[in-house]
């Protein structure tokens, strides 16, 4: 079992994984298999595939969460941010306290906080409820709030797990939009874990699709970044079209 390592220069990659698989015991069944990923800093990057297929597992080994079995991983700085799909606040206190915390336990100056957080919300359009508790806000108002806190931490890498998954179309769409520009303001590594198929069309430079049992990946799609895109544009609907294809080539695969 290898452990996580940080990258070594400015030139080496974001995240990169060698020969990684995973078992939960020693007995049991291959989760991942010799997964291999090169992410170049500044990448966003959907791991996309069906339910059990092991894409979580593979972005908790990434975020240092679950070790591997065997293989490295290779993170720069050392280490990564997480944002999950719960927002996981905590509800006695304010937003901007909520980000705070993030900034606290990063070792920021409590006289840097406030206005460092005001700046955090600002990024993704939350300033005005600075000061409201998470009962207070809507379900894509605490995951903005959560977003927030995770860019608080100040790391080149950010995983995200399903964060909107649990939302109205609507709202995620939004989101689709909020996190793009947060993407093209901070210019983060981000690994973005779903399984919907649009979403991944819609926001991924780069969209990895995952086999299952065990977890490989399967194929990848490059996207040209011409800009915003909509998740009902064109180009991405086309994308989406293919990718589903590979995808339920993939299930039925597994199934037989």
């Amino acid at each position: 079992m290898s452990a996580q390592r940080p990258a070594a220069s400015a030139n080496d990659p974001a995240i990169k994984v060698t020969g990684l698989s995973k078992r939960f015991a020693d007995a049991g069944p291959l989760v991942l298999d010799r997964i291999n990923l090169r992410i170049e800093p500044g990448e966003f990057v959907c791991l996309l595939g069906a339910s059990g297929c092991g894409k979580s597992t593979l972005l908790n080994i990434i975020a240092g969460l679950e070790q591997p079995t065997s293989g490295t991983v290779s993170v720069a700085s050392g280490n990564a941010a997480v944002m999950f799909q719960d927002a996981a606040l905590f509800p006695w206190l304010s937003a901007r306290h909520n980000v705070e915390i993030a900034l606290a336990l990063r070792g920021v100056p409590r006289a840097q906080r406030r206005s460092q957080a005001l700046e955090l919300l600002d990024i993704v359009s939350l300033r005005d409820a600075a000061e409201k508790r998470p009962h207070e806000l809507s379900g894509g108002m605490r995951q903005r709030v959560a977003l927030a806190r995770s860019l608080a931490q100040d790391r080149p890498v950010l995983l995200m797990d399903e964060p909107f998954a649990a939302l109205d179309a609507i709202t995620r769409d939004l989101l689709h939009e909020q996190l793009e520009l947060v993407w093209r303001q901070t210019r983060r590594t981000i690994v973005f874990v779903t399984h919907n198929v649009r979403e991944a069309a819609r926001l991924g430079q780069r969209v990895l699709l995952m086999s299952s049992r065990p977890g490989r990946i399967a194929n990848e799609w490059r996207v040209e970044d011409t800009g915003q895109r909509r998740i009902e544009s064109p180009e991405v609907a086309s994308l989406a079209i293919e990718i589903t294809d590979q995808l339920r080539k993939e299930i039925r695969r597994n199934a037989a």
